[in-house]
């Protein structure tokens, strides 16, 4: 039996594994002895590049590259992910999207991990700030033919895309994209109010790292984070690596947005788990990553990128104020899961893909446990 504290509702809890589901769960009024770990629902990320030297985007992405960033997010304490394609040229993406797919089909335990694709672009913005690291070359309209071809590379497993709603046919585009079951997020884009709001009704439902890929001089109102902030039918990713949002910015925001409609996501780029230096790397060229996880343009602060885990972004909004570790759990863990369609919960006959952690307030990171001993393991090294 393992042993340890419910992270979103504070009681004791025993749960007992068979055959990689939870048989069963006893609750416990009172428990003495040593502190209790935290259990917890495993982390879902919608938003990942790479990791450990393996990116998504390179031109010679393979099966390895795939497996090689599943099994490092599997020992950050990720129980399921979306593999995040940029903007790139059409045949680079239904290229990279046919490996995955392979790839996935191959392993069982990867599809487990891979519920479904993020095409991140190429459908965004040109403009410089709302366009970010993407490259101009590769930015195009939506087209409703390309996504199906996207779909016949993928075997029907892109399940996100991120798109500018400012250009035309966009929301004839929403539609045909939202009839498949995708998702569509608003996202690197310069959009009016009135273009965010027409494509909230047409069926995008969320914002892709609310705050970044926007224009680095915005009018103080109204702007395209305000009109996303105040809209409900909007859930919002964030990325809380204390670089992409500074503490002050993002606990407003996910004070405005509210719980239950914040996603944190990781984006973690290639150079995730890399040691620090400088990197040349096939998207932003020159990159320097800080000893504190800041990945920037070679003599710049521009940002080129995330490279801490979604465990350590859980971490940080746990320590916000005003906010709490069954907030950040709920954000990493329950909210993104839900918009997947997966199981959300730890009890009686679910999946037996929580994790057991520790974690004290003030902790920049949640040190995660072996289930059957309670010892605190190392994190994924890296490549």
């Amino acid at each position: 039996m393992i042993v340890g504290r419910d992270a979103i509702r504070g009681q004791v809890l025993g749960l007992t594994v068979k055959n990689g589901r939870i048989a069963a769960v006893e609750y416990f009024e009172e428990h003495t002895g040593e502190d209790l770990p935290w259990l917890a629902p495993g982390l879902v990320d919608l938003q990942v590049n790479g990791w450990g030297g393996y990116d998504f985007n390179r031109a010679d992405i393979d099966e390895k590259t795939v497996c090689a960033i599943a099994a490092g997010l599997r020992l950050q304490g990720v129980r399921a992910f979306l593999p995040t394609l940029i903007t790139a040229s059409r045949e680079a993406i239904c290229h990279a999207l046919s490996v995955i797919a392979s790839a996935r089909g191959r392993h069982e335990w990867l599809a487990e991990m891979t519920p479904g694709i993020h095409v991140e672009g190429p459908f965004i913005s040109s403009d410089d700030g709302a366009r970010g690291a993407h490259p101009l070359e590769h930015v195009r309209a939506p087209s409703c033919e390309e996504f199906d071809e996207w779909q016949n590379a993928a075997g029907g497993l892109v399940r996100m895309v991120t798109l500018c709603p400012k250009a035309s046919g966009v929301q004839a585009f929403i539609h045909h994209v939202r009839k498949s079951g995708c998702l569509v997020s608003i996202g690197h884009s310069s959009a009016a109010n009135a273009d965010i709001a027409m494509a909230s009704q047409a069926g995008a439902g969320f914002s892709t790292h609310l705050g970044n890929g926007v224009s680095q001089t915005l009018p103080r109102h109204p702007n395209v984070i305000w009109a996303q902030l105040a809209n409900s039918e909007l859930q919002a990713m964030f990325i809380a690596d204390d670089h992409h949002l500074d503490r002050e910015t993002l606990t407003a925001m996910l004070r405005a947005k509210g719980v239950q409609r914040s996603i944190l996501v990781s984006d973690m780029v290639a150079l995730a788990g890399m040691p620090p230096g400088r990197y040349r790397q096939p998207v932003g060229g020159d990159v320097e990553l800080s000893a504190g996880g800041r990945l920037s343009m070679a003599g710049t602060s521009l940002l080129a990128g995330a490279v801490k885990p979604l465990a350590d972004g859980v971490a940080l909004v746990a320590d916000l104020e005003g906010f709490g570790l069954a907030d950040a759990i709920t954000m990493g863990a329950i909210n993104p899961a839900r918009a997947l369609g997966l199981e959300a919960d730890v009890r009686e006959g679910s999946s037996a893909d929580f994790i057991v952690f520790r974690w004290n307030p003030g902790e920049t990171g949640l040190r995660l446990c072996d289930p059957a001993s309670g010892a605190e393991h190392a994190a994924a090294h890296q490549k």
